[in-house]
C-alpha cells in the first residue's frame, strides 16, 4: 500500500513496481503493463496483506469528473465541487496485455495542478507522471472536453 503522492519521482515507483514483478516471473519487461484495478469497494485502511502481483495505490484526485462507486465507472462531477477523492488503485502487472479501445478513459496523471512541466535529464517529464485507464460509459471526447485529469497534489 503506497500513498503515491508522497514520492518525489513516482515515474521511478512505477518503473519499479515492473522490474519486481519482471524479475520474479522472469518476464521481459518491455512485455509488461498496468491493468487499472480500481478497488472502489474498499479503501487503504482496509488492507492487510500485500496483493500477489502488483501493488495498492492512493492519494488521487480527479478534477473534472467524479468516480461513481454505484457503477463503477467515471461520472459527472457533484455541483460546487471541483475535485473528487478517487479510490484505490491497485497496479497489476499483465504480460502482453491488450489496452482495450472502448470503455475507458486514458487518464493523464499529473503531480500538480498547473499540468505544466519540463522534460529532466532523465527524459520524464517534470508535472506528467502517466496515463491512467479509467472505466467510462462515456466517449473519452466527453472526458477531454471536461479537461478531467488526475492529480497527485492539489498545490501549484
Amino acid at each position: 500500500m503506497f500513498w503515491v503522492s508522497g514520492f518525489f519521482f513516482p515515474q521511478a515507483f512505477l518503473t519499479g513496481t515492473l522490474q519486481n514483478h519482471s524479475r520474479a516471473n522472469r518476464i521481459a519487461i518491455d512485455k509488461l503493463s498496468f491493468e487499472f484495478v480500481i478497488e472502489d469497494q474498499r479503501t487503504w485502511k482496509d488492507v492487510t496483506a500485500k496483493p500477489k502481483d502488483g501493488c495498492y495505490i492512493y492519494g488521487l484526485f480527479l478534477e473534472g469528473c467524479r468516480w461513481d462507486d454505484n457503477i463503477h465507472k467515471l461520472g459527472d462531477s457533484e455541483p460546487k465541487k471541483l475535485f473528487e477523492e478517487f479510490p484505490m488503485i491497485h497496479l497489476l502487472p499483465i504480460e502482453n496485455r491488450l489496452i482495450p479501445d472502448t470503455g475507458i478513459y486514458n487518464c493523464p496523471v499529473y503531480k500538480v495542478l498547473s499540468r505544466t512541466g519540463t522534460l529532466s535529464t532523465t527524459g520524464h517529464s517534470t508535472n506528467f507522471v502517466m496515463y491512467m485507464e479509467i472505466p467510462s460509459g462515456d466517449s473519452e471526447e466527453k472526458w477531454i472536453i471536461a479537461g478531467v485529469a488526475a492529480f497527485l497534489s492539489l498545490k501549484f
